[in-house]
Formats: structure tokens, sequence, C-alpha cells
């Protein structure tokens, strides 16, 4: 962001909005209102065009809020169930839908995803090691800050492989098999798109079906989540219900007009080829149904309870335990990130997401709380993330908070 502020007429309107929103819930859910003074004040000294918040206690929704407006000049509120581009918060979506193959047999987390795609040869035969586990930890070998982030360089892999732009993600695989990994497969933790990108792939070759049509009918429909799609990149193709994007910084166009100068997030990259790693659109209330479907392990309804704790489990090596064999106290699991609490096994789990125009944020916590954030702005004017500033500050108003309705608000927003 450049730190512009936006004008006081369109401020001014924003919170008027969120006032109407406010008012317009059920009186059951007024003991909530100092998360409601949390956001608010966010959104005064941030000033993100808008912003959603969803919060379980016991797996009942108790609480669902929009906050601010659909776009900075725009009148339209943001309601309760707006969509947001979610972004890398896709990364636990998918990783379920993977364990569930697991759990059928499918595959085994130990299999090679290079044989799994039947891969041309690569050039680094270490991709031939790469495993199911390996992706989903994020130790597959692929470090972008040594490298780079492929899913970001559509336009060189185009003009590399002589295909049309964007790049889609047989292509990025394909331009991937001629480069060399940053790391032997589990020999370290390096947060990688490509490997998420290479899971959906799996998906869809195991499945026989699309990866959103997969993940839709397996892993979101048993939930009765039932509006969560993957999104679209153009402005023109902007979902029913789905808030605009705000980012001061413009680029050039991988599609619509390519090289042209748009904003950025609306064409410097594509949407559509990060589907299984950040192209998800949804609600702060689907993802709060999501994460609070693991509750209550052995009442789940899309993953057994062995497979729950493989999917939180510390990863073995270097990725789980220090130089000196000591377990990390956080660690990236199987598509979350996880605190150990104490010695009894408790953990804190969660994930963010970000996107130029897109900050996000999905928390698990040991104690039956469970909560969203989304903003539709990435940048706060300290040059960090909005949803890792706002995280201390909704983790402090949950503590606080020792009273919670008895209510169950999903029959209604869900």
């Amino acid at each position: 962001m450049s730190g512009a502020r936006i004008p006081r007429r369109v401020f001014l309107g924003a919170i008027l909005a969120a006032s109407a929103t406010r008012t317009a819930l059920a009186a059951g859910e007024a003991s909530l209102a100092a998360l409601d003074d949390v956001m608010a004040t966010f959104l005064k000294d941030e000033q993100p065009p808008g912003a959603e918040l969803a919060v379980t206690k016991d797996g009942r929704l108790v609480h669902a809020r929009g906050f601010g407006a659909t776009e900075y000049q725009g009148r339209d509120a943001v309601g309760p169930t707006a969509l947001f581009r979610i972004a890398s918060v896709s990364k636990p979506i998918t990783a379920v839908a993977i364990l569930q193959l697991v759990e059928r047999g499918t595959f085994a987390l130990d299999d090679r995803v290079w044989e799994l795609l039947e891969l041309a040869a690569p050039a680094d035969a270490r991709f031939k090691r790469v495993t199911i586990l390996h992706l989903l930890q994020h130790t597959g070998g692929w470090d972008r800050d040594r490298s780079f982030d492929p899913m970001f360089r559509s336009a060189e892999i185009t003009q590399a492989l002589r295909v049309p732009s964007p790049a889609e993600p047989q292509h990025v695989i394909r331009y991937m098999l001629d480069q060399r990994l940053d790391f032997d497969p589990g020999a370290g933790f390096a947060y990688s798109n490509f490997g998420y990108c290479l899971l959906g792939r799996v998906i869809e070759r195991v499945s026989g079906d699309a990866y959103e049509e997969h993940v839709r009918r397996e892993v979101l429909a048993p939930l009765g989540i039932q509006r969560m799609r993957l999104g679209k990149t153009l402005p023109a193709q902007r979902a029913a219900g789905e808030v605009a994007y705000h980012d001061t910084h413009y680029g050039p166009a991988v599609m619509g007009v390519v090289g042209g100068r748009v904003p950025q997030p609306y064409g410097t990259w594509s949407l559509e080829a990060m589907d299984s790693h950040g192209g998800w659109l949804g609600s702060g209330v689907d993802l709060v149904r999501f994460a609070s479907a693991f509750d209550v392990p052995k009442a789940c309804k899309i993953l057994q309870p062995k497979t729950i704790a493989t999917m939180f489990a510390r990863p073995e090596g270097p990725a789980g335990y220090d130089a000196h064999g000591k377990p990390r106290p956080v660690y990236y699991a199987c598509g979350w990130n996880v605190r150990v609490l104490d010695a009894f096994g408790r953990v804190n789990a969660w994930h963010t997401g970000s996107l130029s125009g897109t900050s996000t944020l999905l928390v698990r916590r040991h104690d039956g709380k469970n909560w969203a954030v989304l903003f539709n702005m990435r940048t706060a004017r300290n040059g960090k993330r909005l949803a890792e500033v706002i995280d201390p500050l909704m983790q402090r108003a949950i503590d606080r908070q020792r009273h919670w309705p008895d209510t169950d608000l999903f029959p209604r927003l869900l």
C-alpha cells in the first residue's frame, strides 16, 4: 500500500454500513459487542474498505458480522456472508481432500508425486523423491526465498514454453521439471505454493474430477457449505456477493490485455492457476464451519479421528525439531500452522492468506473457540499484513469474553 488515506465521506459511509449490519442481526449476539468494537476501531485505524468476522464456540456459530463497504467508492455494506478471496487459507481445505483420499486407500502419504502424476523425467532427480507428505508439510525442496515462486512467474513461464498467457498449472509443472530443487526433500521447511499446486493435480488425477468439483462434493458439502467456490481474476467475472479488492499498486497484466498496466489484484497474476493453494472464495461463516468440523474428532463428518491427529501432527526431521533434536514449539503440519501449548498435547492451529488486495486469517483454538477474519485489502500502515496485525487484538478480545451466547447462527447464515 502507498499509505493513501480514503476520503472522510467514504470512511463515514463504511462506518454507517457497519452499524446497519450490526443492528440487523439478532439481539442474542449483543453480548459479543466487544468483538465488534475491536473490528470497528481497527477499520478506523487501518482503513481497509471492508472486513468480515465469524466466531464459533463449541461448534456453534455465535457471532458473524460484516464491517465497512465492499469497495471504497461503493455504498454496499459488507454482510456477514459476503465472499472474499481467502488466498492461502485454501491450503487446509486442499489438505483435507488429500487426507480423505489417503483414508480411502487411494494412495499413501509416502507415495511419490512424480509417479502418481506420471510426470516426465525431471532435470533434478531429487524431484522423483518428493512424497505427498512432503508437499503437505512444505518440505518438498522448493524455497521461494532462495529461488522464486513459480505461481507468480506466469509471463516468464509462458514465454519459455511458448504457450498462451496466463500459465496454467500444467504449464507451471512442466516448467518446474526443468528447474533444480533448493534442498533435499525432507531436509527442511520452506513454504511452497507450488507444492500445493501439485496436490491439486494429484486430486484431479486419482479422482477423475476437476479439483473444484471434488472438493465441493467431498469436503464442503458434508459440512453444509454451499457458497464456496473458486474465484476468478478479472473484475467482470466477480462472483455474486463477492467484495472488490483494493491495492494502490499496478503491474503488467498476464491476462486480459496482456502486458497492459492493471491493478495488482486484477490481472498481474492468475487466480485461476492458484486453485488448490490460494484460489477459493468464501465467507467467514464458511471458514469457521470448516474449522469447527475438527472440534470433536469422533463426530467429524469429513475425516476420521486418526487422520485428524495426523493432520495436526509434528513433522519428522528439521521441520519439526531443531538442530539439537528439541521439538519446535511452532511447526507446519498438514495444511495448518500449529503451536504446542503444553505437555498434555493441547495445540492452537491457524492459517493466513495473503494476496494483493486480500488478507485473511483462520484460527482453531484448543478451547473450542474458532474464528475467521477477512479483509479486502492486504497491508496495514506499518507494512505488515492486516491479518497479522489483527490477530493479537482479536485473541485478547476473545480471551476477555466470559459469557457466550447459547444460540447457533449456522442454520440462518450458512
